[in-house]
């Protein structure tokens, strides 16, 4: 089910009422309630993968159970069992048909000729996020960080949560199994705020997304006889189209678990007012950041064994970031580019410049050097972008080149207004309405007459059918 759909919005308020009004005078009750409209929300797509998500989700619950053995041995076998079985399922899904693929081409390159069977199924979704929930769940309490959960509704409440079950945020068990496990009353602001974080969510996705979606995916497709500002056009419209549809996504979720009473990780924090690369991944999907800082980069060595250390791991996390994203040497490239765009932070110690602040903290506009980085890191941000938008590394290294070289044969087309100029008015919208709320992503107050015109706005878009209600970018991870 989408959020951007016509049965998410008769789930929502039905779900919101039973919860509030029906169920209200239990917490068990609450929690089973939550967890039969998650598993329903999951199932509208399909019922066959609920199985795989209901499976998954009671292995790991099991595992708990033996990772917090006494007996070391014990407590790393299952944790080991619960590794295998979570990176299997990803391996399956996500990456076999790729592995497949290349060990194919390189068997040919070697005179031999091989066909494997390739799997001819739909990627699950969400898939990349409950089995990372799993396995954060599994480290806590091998860590001594977290007890394992005896009521398997309340664990499953945390797995399948359905505002961050398809697209995150990918929520730590110390931080929303209390709130599972501690009952909850109606709070008026707090729900309030998630209407709020809603509408804006959907104004994101439904107006500015799916709306630049269009011109992106004509741009792309027509990139070999475009003029290279229409390609930079193209370039800058597919990053707010990603900033748009995951920054919505990520809004919405936030806000529907508002209006249950919960309060979800933030995942992202305006990203693109972000003064390098460092601040960028502070701000952009950041709890998958985070899982991959506390469970892939420390344990390597993170950066407590010297510079040499510190840069292989990066190096790493950030391809597998990359390779997370799709099984696709674009992504690995993409993860690859912003490895390198981080590096000169990390060697000169500047890659925690910006950690507690946010660009003019306290004044209404940057100052020329933040702007001047702000600019700058976008710019490397969407070079990337090309990378990551394109179905391979050929076509998204022919996209860079032809801006070059079509910027030099005709460098008279930077004297005229480019094509889709009608887009920067989306972006400009999105941009100033994220300006105003930069200080705090999670409650946001617009006034009275902003959420009038976003309402209206953002319902005509959605009855219009402007773009058909189209998944979630993040959804196909």
């Amino acid at each position: 089910m989408l959020f951007n759909s016509w049965e998410f919005s008769l789930f929502l308020p039905v779900v919101f009422i039973l919860y509030w009004y029906v169920f209200n005078r239990s917490l068990r009750l609450q929690n089973f309630l939550i967890l039969i409209a998650s598993y329903f929300f999951y199932g509208w797509w399909s019922w066959k993968f609920m199985i795989l998500l209901m499976t998954s989700t009671f292995l790991d619950y099991l595992y708990g159970f033996g990772v917090a053995s006494e007996n070391k041995r014990k407590a790393k076998f299952f944790l080991w069992l619960s590794v295998i079985n979570n990176l299997g399922i990803l391996g399956v899904f996500k990456y076999y048909n790729f592995f497949a693929v290349e060990f194919q081409g390189l068997m040919s390159q070697l005179g031999v000729h091989v066909s494997p069977a390739l799997l001819h199924v739909a990627l699950p979704v969400g898939i990349s996020f409950y089995t990372f929930h799993g396995m954060s769940y599994v480290f806590d309490i091998y860590r001594g960080r977290q007890k394992p959960v005896t009521n398997f509704v309340d664990y499953a409440v945390f797995v399948c949560f359905f505002p961050l079950l398809v697209a995150g945020p990918i929520e730590r068990a110390s931080h929303l199994l209390p709130q599972v496990q501690r009952r909850r009353t109606f709070d008026y602001r707090q729900a309030v705020q998630g209407c709020s974080l809603i509408l804006w969510g959907m104004f994101k996705k439904v107006v500015v997304a799916d709306t630049l979606s269009v011109a992106v995916d004509e741009i792309f497709k027509q990139y070999t006889h475009s003029s290279a500002t229409t390609l930079i056009v193209g370039a800058i419209a597919f990053s707010f189209q990603i900033y748009g549809d995951f920054g919505g996504y990520s809004d919405i979720a936030l806000g529907t678990a508002k209006l249950f009473g919960f309060e979800l990780l933030s995942n992202f924090r305006f990203p693109y007012f972000s003064r390098d690369i460092a601040e960028f991944w502070r701000r952009w999907h950041i709890s998958l950041s985070s899982w991959f800082r506390d469970y892939l980069y420390i344990p390597l060595g993170g950066s407590k064994e010297g510079k040499l250390k510190a840069v292989r791991n990066t190096f790493i996390v950030f391809l597998v970031s990359g390779f997370w994203h799709g099984a696709s040497w674009t992504f690995i490239i993409w993860g690859f580019i912003h490895a390198c765009g981080f590096l000169p932070l990390l060697l000169t110690d500047r890659n925690r410049t910006h950690v507690l602040d946010v660009v003019a903290q306290d004044r209404r506009w940057p100052n020329f050097t933040e702007l001047r980085q702000m600019i700058g890191t976008f710019i490397f941000v969407t070079i990337a972008w090309v990378f990551f938008r394109a179905r391979d590394i050929t076509t998204a290294v022919a996209y860079l080149v032809r801006i070059v070289t079509d910027s030099f044969t005709h460098p008279q087309q930077y004297l005229h207004l480019p094509h889709y100029m009608a887009l920067f008015g989306y972006i400009v919208v999105i941009l100033a309405g994220d300006w105003y709320l930069r200080r705090d992503e999670r409650n946001y107050e617009f006034p009275s007459i902003a959420i009038y015109v976003i309402g209206i706005v953002t319902a005509v878009y959605f009855l219009a059918g402007q773009s058909d209600h189209l998944q979630f970018i993040y959804f196909q991870f």
